[in-house]
């Protein structure tokens, strides 16, 4: 097994102590800042599918999550208070989306895509903020809790634990489908067209199919995470599909490592707990956060985790060269 994937299974032993402890001290604020953490990581994961592992970097892929998390709101209000319906909503909202998207950035490359993405979540942000039907800056409010049915057992997205646990499952079911598919001939591919895209083309693949299937499977991503953010806070605004939201994705990759998948999610846990504290002291924490990402761009430029692994390589190097 590959070291990052003991990462991912280091912090998944992690999740659940720290589950049991919370549980234990009957502490539910910090089971629902753990839960939005996990949400926002499957955004991240989402800019590090672009980023990483295909060399684009998209600045606006808060538009994909905001409307995973609007289509969500709207089903459970306004259709059925079902988990699998407004799930499946999204993913399919997320879907056409990212098609329409792809098709519309992967026109270009370089600064220009990511100015074409920045500019879609934009127009799209104001779109939502300005229409009434919507709840216009003030968003959607009134969103239920509801229970998530598994058959004969069920449970309650109003119990901190439950939904922790469940937001936990679904981040790590997306990090092995991603990790498996990054490390299929599909991962491949998109590491060749990050390394030199003109020579794809001669080994027989076509380039801008490829980024656009990635560039809609990162819209489904980041729209199936968004789903799940009314189910916890209640509501949605349009705040979500802001350029806030997705600089702080991009931040998270970069600090947690590029290319690693389990680096985004460790960074949205970090940052997020990061804001919590500093906030809870000074209104000025966007300094402190910044002041990380600057020193990580500048020190760490594969990220916390790419450090980590690098480092163990490097030992590893080492024992077998004394062996």
């Amino acid at each position: 097994m590959a070291p990052v994937h003991w990462l991912a299974l280091a912090f998944l032993a992690a999740a659940l102590g720290f589950a049991a402890v919370a549980w234990a001290t009957g502490n539910g604020f910090y089971l629902r800042l753990a839960t939005e953490a996990l949400i926002f990581a499957g955004l991240a994961m989402s800019v590090d599918l672009l980023l990483g592992y295909t060399g684009l970097l998209s600045l606006g892929q808060a538009l994909y999550f905001g409307l995973g998390a609007y289509v969500s709101a709207l089903v459970l209000r306004d259709v059925a208070a079902s988990f699998w319906l407004a799930m499946a909503a999204a993913l399919l909202a997320g879907a056409l989306a990212g098609l329409i998207g792809g098709v519309i950035a992967n026109r270009v490359k370089g600064v220009y895509f990511a100015l074409i993405t920045f500019g879609l979540a934009q127009v799209a942000a104001k779109t939502v903020y300005n229409t009434r039907a919507l709840g216009a800056s003030d968003g959607l409010i009134g969103i239920p809790q509801i229970r998530v049915g598994f058959g004969p057992l069920s449970l309650d997205t109003a119990d901190p634990l439950s939904f922790f646990l469940l937001v936990l499952a679904l981040t790590v079911a997306a990090y092995a489908g991603l990790a498996y598919l990054m490390d299929a001939p599909f991962g491949r591919t998109l590491a060749a067209i990050r390394a030199n895209e003109k020579r794809v083309p001669f080994l027989g693949f076509d380039a801008w199919r490829y980024k656009l299937a990635v560039y809609v499977l990162a819209a489904c991503v980041a729209a199936t995470a968004g789903a799940l953010y009314p189910m916890l806070r209640g509501f949605v605004s349009p705040e979500l599909m802001f350029f806030e939201t997705s600089g702080n994705a991009v931040i998270t990759v970069i600090v947690g490592g590029v290319g690693t998948l389990i680096g985004p999610v460790v960074g949205s846990l970090l940052l997020t707990a990061l804001r919590s504290v500093v906030g809870s002291w000074t209104e000025h924490h966007l300094i402190v956060v910044g002041v990380i990402f600057m020193l990580s761009v500048i020190f760490l430029r594969k990220g916390l985790v790419g450090a980590l692994l690098a480092r163990l390589g490097r030992r590893g190097d080492q024992g077998r060269a004394a062996r």
